[in-house]
């Protein structure tokens, strides 16, 4: 495909180029436009009224309501220039121009003219071309829709169903047509991700849709929310924002959904079988739906999954279909022996930056846990815009791989310059953080084994998920964490935690969580430490870690 408009509109301003995408949530304040992710090269930049060239996005799903957030406030880019197909903020500028009247043209790329742009310093944007001083580079209007649309379709788009419905149906179909789908299909459940109080436009658009009388109607899970639902103020969280945060989470359940707020849903006795079509958001949930469960689903933007719920319809695209979940990068991992569970969240990591806009195969690593490969494909999710990955000999559709795949190889050199860069902070340990993603029950379970009956000297904090919260309780390995006074906490997730439940006054934190690890230092503005499960219990110990190679690195 040629150049062409995504979204149509008109826009002049400086350019701000990068060859590596970005996670919008994590990655940029929305408060001030500026980027946080502190392994990005755009680190420190000002995104508002400029034109933001990049090849794509990465991360998380709720970069969308960031983006609408920024929007709605008038801080956000003058327009965005990709060169590779994205979803997830061309769903938050449909949001903004569809839903509230505020126009943000999105523009793809051919690659020769995509090289131009960047390397202008000034540009404007304008119907049929993007102008700089002596020059006129010309982009195609926006594709109009082909679907094959059922006579369901057609009549919840007319509205039939209602104003809600033809409204989540439109934008639907918009995205669709965004993706090169041919049609709309079935799914059979949705996790919703919007419910996280990533910014007041969550709130300002799940408030609308429920005032509208949207419900969804197949079953729908709830991701972490961003505060602890019930507890909220008596952990001294003001109302500022833990009252928001509770109505954008009763915003979804009194549209139907169910009050699951975890960030593992595959964790749930409702995680789909192989080959099921889901529609699902929250990037490692989809990571790991896709490679590790063999379900279908996208990386469904923020507020798409809602209308995907309410419609029980999802675009035919990208990896729902055949065709597009083969490997096309294989990486070859380096044989180390003696590794430990801080080998999959590094891995991921690594595997990310190795293959950002592709689905690559892991070669080399041997068998794998659930709880092994939860790490890894929520690490993945960080640095790669990828909805998915294989592993050789573990994942179901490994065998999978296109003809023209390419080599890389991960070395063990490269797991040493990974550690280095994600242990910015100091010895001194003020905090310990497990459970991002939601902790699972084994997870858990060793934590407490290798607290080894002592008592934590920091704080120490595990999210996990209400059913495996209760879970733990039935069988005693919640009395036995709570003796050690580790905080096991519902609802919430390292990734939307605050203070004061966040301890104010903590300069240094250490995880086991890759995911976490990247986007800690932005998110929180501490530095962090990252190493395993048990390097983590002995920090909780001591209040103290060692800033040395794992012996399997050394």
């Amino acid at each position: 495909m040629g150049s062409r408009f995504i979204l149509e509109g008109t826009a002049k301003g400086r350019v701000l180029a990068s060859d590596e995408p970005l996670s919008f949530w994590g990655g940029v304040d929305p408060a001030t436009s500026k980027v946080i992710d502190a392994h990005h090269p755009l680190h420190g930049e000002t995104l508002a009224g400029r034109v933001l060239v990049m090849p794509g996005t990465r991360g998380s799903c709720t970069g969308s309501g960031v983006l609408l957030d920024m929007a709605l406030n008038g801080l956000a880019p003058a327009a965005l220039v990709f060169r590779e197909p994205e979803d997830v903020v061309t769903l938050g500028a449909m949001i903004a121009a569809e839903m509230f009247g505020v126009a943000l043209p999105v523009l793809r790329l051919e690659r020769a003219a995509f090289d131009t742009v960047s390397r202008l310093e000034e540009v404007a944007v304008i119907p049929g071309a993007i102008e700089a001083p002596g020059m006129t580079l010309p982009v195609a209007s926006a594709a109009g829709s082909a679907l094959a649309l059922t006579a369901a379709d057609l009549a919840m788009l007319s509205g039939a169903e209602g104003e809600a419905v033809s409204q989540a149906m439109r934008i639907l179909v918009a995205m669709a047509a965004n993706q090169g789908a041919s049609r709309l299909i079935d799914v059979t459940q949705g996790h919703i991700d919007g419910c996280i109080y990533a910014s007041p436009a969550n709130l300002t658009f799940a408030a609308k849709m429920a005032d509208m009388g949207a419900l969804v109607r197949v079953p729908t899970t709830m991701n972490a929310i961003s505060v602890d639902r019930e507890n909220w103020r008596a952990q001294g969280v003001p109302d500022l924002f833990g009252a928001p945060a509770q109505r954008l989470a009763d915003a979804y359940v009194a549209m139907g959904c169910r009050p699951s707020f975890t960030c593992a849903p595959y964790l749930l006795e409702s995680a789909p079988a192989e080959g099921e079509a889901i529609g699902w958001s929250e990037s490692n949930a989809v990571i790991f739906a896709n490679s590790v469960l063999g379900a279908r689903t996208a990386k469904h933007p923020d507020f798409l999954d809602l209308f995907i719920a309410m419609t029980g319809r999802a675009p035919l695209a990208g990896v729902c279909l055949d065709e597009n979940r083969a490997a096309q990068r294989i990486i070859d991992v380096a044989a180390i022996p003696d590794t430990d569970d801080l080998f999959w969240p590094l891995l991921g990591w690594l595997a990310g930056r190795a293959s950002p806009d592709r689905i690559p195969l892991l070669r080399g690593v041997g068998a794998a846990s659930r709880e092994q490969l939860q790490a890894l494909c929520a690490a993945f999710g960080t640095t790669s815009a990828a909805p998915m990955l294989h592993v050789e000999g573990v994942t179901p559709e490994a065998h999978l791989i296109a003809p023209d795949a390419d080599n890389v190889r991960i070395t063990r050199s490269d797991f040493a310059r990974a550690w280095d860069e994600l242990n910015q902070g100091g010895e001194a340990i003020d905090l310990v953080a497990i459970g991002s993603p939601h902790a699972s029950r084994e997870e858990c379970r060793a934590f407490a084994k290798a607290l080894n009956g002592g008592r934590v000297q920091v704080p120490t904090i595990i999210t996990a998920g209400r059913q495996i919260i209760a879970d733990l309780a039935g069988e005693g390995t919640l009395a036995t964490l709570e003796a050690a006074s580790v905080q096991v906490l519902p609802d919430l997730c390292w990734c939307s935690i605050s203070e004061p439940v966040f301890p104010p006054a903590t300069r240094t934190l250490m995880t086991n969580s890759g995911k976490y690890a990247h986007y800690g230092p932005g998110l929180s503005g501490r530095q962090i430490r990252f190493d395993s499960l048990e390097t983590c219990a002995r920090a909780a110990l001591t209040g103290h870690a060692a800033k040395t190679l794992p012996p399997w690195l050394s």
